[in-house]
């Protein structure tokens, strides 16, 4: 379950203009080329850190994207692949490679995504159905496969010596050189997939691919996925001059779950064994991932409740498991991906939330610990960079403060912990495998994203975008009305600090009051508002208070990045301590001033939408309005991983999943209600929206709604998204403004 509008690439810092700013736009904000600047993406470093290469939208079509590359010594910007070269025309994408684009939230056309050699002197990329590789050398592209099926999940092995990927469900890999294509499985199709990721691998997991190659390219681990117990569900997906009927394979709370079997083929012999993964074909597969001699594999099997972890190691000459580590919780547990095995072969990394906050331990490759390497009051985010030859491990975390995300590094040997990244914000950091090099994505609540390049000591060498907001920015015009938001604490009934920002417009009145959106999301995982980061929700913010309102946001309990004590008290009852907390904030609205107490609208996405509808029919005497969208109004019709996490399994909590559903206070129903979603929505299926939909007719309750034809969850497309916000707006400013 994914934030509204996030972003997926942005740049550029903000230089006020001294002229008087001019006034937001609708439109303007969805205007391509953004605001943000130019469209950028997939940035990567080149292993050995002498390039760093991104996709980048063209100017004339700003969802259209090529590969280019920075060449760190020269300082030289240059495009390596023009991919209209290599297709024109129309991409007709399979129904798995749309599902799988859906899930990875990657929209557009040309080259989407690529892969670095392991020597840093090839490129692989899918492009149009087929499979190409450009050598640096050269300078060229060469077509490898050629096919009427689909090749999807494209990669290099681990020498560069073989690519890898999916077609018709089955896995195959190819010799460069030879160009020897080998089916390293055949029966896939229907129900039956192999090396692929199951529905809530992809969604739920951030575990896109189901194959892995060992590091001497001599075995190559893969998955099988029978998802012939998952029930069939049919979906309409509406469309403004058709309706499609899909059958897809859902696995709804409460429901069997596709069964995972885990294989590893011999490349050179074609030999497979079977890992012995139990009786119980109910649990997880998250992560697998080779140990270093690649003589063992690990994969980590997690229960079918979440309360159990456990990191398994496979031996491939004695075909035995053993479990090296085991995490478990009273509610539930987090993955991670942050495993990885050292290069002396000895040692690995591993992160673990047992004492409250996720931190990173280092262990022995037999399990056992050897030191615990970061600890405090504050969670590491994503392990970075192992440095083994000066012994320091680089981080992203949140010591210095829960709003911002920096780089760290901590010694191979614990200690203090020091802070890489200078200026205050969020940092978003990609390393080199090798090199000293790492690409930083930077912003702050007054500076738009930059992408900057940086040495290990946080030494800034290089503008890959800069995004200086000047005359020629399309920000320009409207930089001078910044409004930078005030940060707060409030406190929760258990005692914990509530986090919130406040926006309000310049130039307040005496007396004024004004009216007030709460921009609410409140779920757990993704779920954080309150960052000093900029996104494109920033320039709606902007917007909003430029027609006058108050802008509020709380992160209530329940939300991440603030340690286990902070998330597990919605555990098996959600809409409760989310919604308390977010009337902390009311009630602190309430008490400002400059704040119309009347006039205080919800509005969220998603999650949020949830919420909205919560706070509107459990405490509508607190709001004047409300605005939902693509909403989950009865959990029983989301997905198994995500849902029983927080609610445990409907036969054990059924009188849980009835209160966390929206049904039981929809006759609550007294203030304005707008609910919008998409219509061919696939995470949150649209059945949510017609489902309240009728209960609320049901009884006899006015509401407002807009649908969406075509649109997907994350309500893509410039046309879907300015008609939605000016409905936004012009509902909100009904209701709490009496326009």
């Amino acid at each position: 379950m994914n934030k509204f509008l996030s972003l997926a690439f942005g740049f550029s810092a903000l230089a006020c203009a001294s002229v008087q700013a001019e006034q937001l736009t609708i439109e303007r904000i969805f205007d391509n080329p953004t605001l943000l600047g130019k469209s950028m993406r997939g940035v990567k470093v080149a292993p050995d850190g002498a390039r760093v290469t991104f996709l980048q939208g063209r100017n004339t079509d700003y969802n259209h994207y090529d590969l280019w590359e920075y060449h760190v010594d020269s300082g030289e910007t240059r495009i390596l692949v023009d991919s209209n070269t290599l297709h024109s025309g129309p991409e007709q994408l399979s129904d798995e490679e749309k599902a799988r684009r859906e899930r990875q939230r990657i929209y557009g056309k040309g080259i989407m995504e690529y892969h670095w050699s392991a020597d840093g002197k090839a490129l692989l990329f899918p492009l149009a159905g087929d499979v190409y590789y450009f050598d640096l050398a050269g300078a060229t592209a060469k077509q490898l496969t050629k096919t009427e099926g689909f090749e999807t999940d494209v990669k290099f092995s681990p020498k560069g010596n073989y690519i890898s990927y999916i077609r018709n469900q089955n896995l195959y890999v190819m010799h460069i050189a030879s160009g020897k294509e080998q089916a390293i499985t055949t029966k896939g199709g229907g129900s039956i997939k192999y090396g692929m990721a199951e529905f809530v691998a992809q969604e739920e997991m951030g575990r896109m691919t189901g194959y892995w190659w060992s590091p001497d390219e001599a075995h190559i681990a893969f998955t099988k996925v029978d998802e012939s117990n998952v029930e069939i569900q049919v979906r309409n997906e509406i469309y403004a001059d058709q309706i499609k009927l899909f059958e897809q394979r859902y696995p709804a709370a409460g429901t069997p779950n596709a069964v995972i079997e885990l294989a590893i083929s011999n490349i050179n012999t074609g030999n497979i064994q079977w890992v012995d993964l139990g009786g119980d074909k109910d649990f997880y597969l998250p992560r697998v991932k080779w140990f270093a001699d690649s003589q063992q594999l690990s994969y980590q099997y997690q229960s079918r409740d979440q309360q159990t972890l456990d990191l398994m190691a496979y031996d491939l000459v004695s075909k035995t498991s053993k479990s090296l580590i085991q995490e478990t919780s009273d509610s539930w547990v987090n993955l991670h991906a942050d495993l990885r095995f050292l290069k002396d072969k000895q040692h690995f990394i591993w992160a673990s939330e047992r004492d409250g906050y996720k931190h990173l331990y280092l262990y022995k490759t037999n399990g056992q610990l050897v030191r615990q390497l970061t600890q405090g009051q504050w969670v590491v985010n994503s392990l970075k960079r192992i440095d083994q030859k000066n012994g320091k491990i680089y981080f992203t975390g949140r010591k210095d403060t829960p709003r911002e995300q920096h780089l760290y590094r901590v010694a191979m040997t614990g200690g203090n912990v020091e802070r890489v990244s200078s200026r205050p914000g969020f940092h978003k950091v990609n390393f080199a495998k090798e090199g000293d090099i790492y690409v930083d994505n930077f912003s702050s609540n007054a500076v738009l994203p930059q992408v900057s390049v940086h040495n290990a000591s946080g030494k800034h060498i290089a503008w890959l975008e800069q995004n200086k907001v000047d005359s020629n920015h399309p920000y320009g015009p409207y930089a001078n009305g910044i409004v930078t938001p005030e940060y707060g604490e409030l406190i929760a009934d258990d005692g914990q600090t509530l986090l919130y920002e406040l926006y309000k417009p310049r130039n307040l009145k005496s007396n004024q009051k004004l009216p007030v959106i709460l921009y609410v999301y409140g779920g757990p995982k993704v779920g954080q508002q309150v960052t000093n980061s900029w996104s494109r929700n920033q320039f709606l913010t902007q917007y909003w208070v430029e027609q006058g309102y108050v802008v509020f946001s709380l992160d209530n309990r329940g939300s991440y990045n603030r340690g286990k004590a902070f998330e597990s008290p919605i555990y098996k009852h959600l809409g409760v301590v989310e919604v308390a907390d977010q009337l902390k904030g009311v009630e602190f609205l309430k008490s400002l001033p400059y704040v119309d107490s009347a006039k205080i609208g919800v509005f969220g996405h998603s999650y949020g939408g949830y919420m909205a509808q919560i706070l509107m029919y459990k405490q509508g005497q607190e709001f004047a309005a409300g605005i939902s969208g693509a909403p989950v109004t009865d959990w029983l019709l989301y997905d198994t991983h995500y849902t029983e996490r927080y609610l445990g399994h409907p036969k054990s909590n059924a009188e849980g999943y009835q209160a966390s559903s929206v049904f039981p206070y929809v006759k609550n129903l007294s203030k304005p209600l707008l609910i919008y979603h998409g219509m061919a929505d696939d995470n949150v299926l649209f059945t949510n929206a017609t489902k309240v939909f009728s209960d609320l007719q049901k009884h006899n309750k006015r509401f407002d709604m807009m649908t969406y034809p075509g649109a997907k969850h994350s309500m893509r497309g410039k046309a879907t998204k300015v008609h939605l916000n000016h409905t936004i707006m012009n509902f909100f400013n009904q209701h709490l403004k009496g326009e």
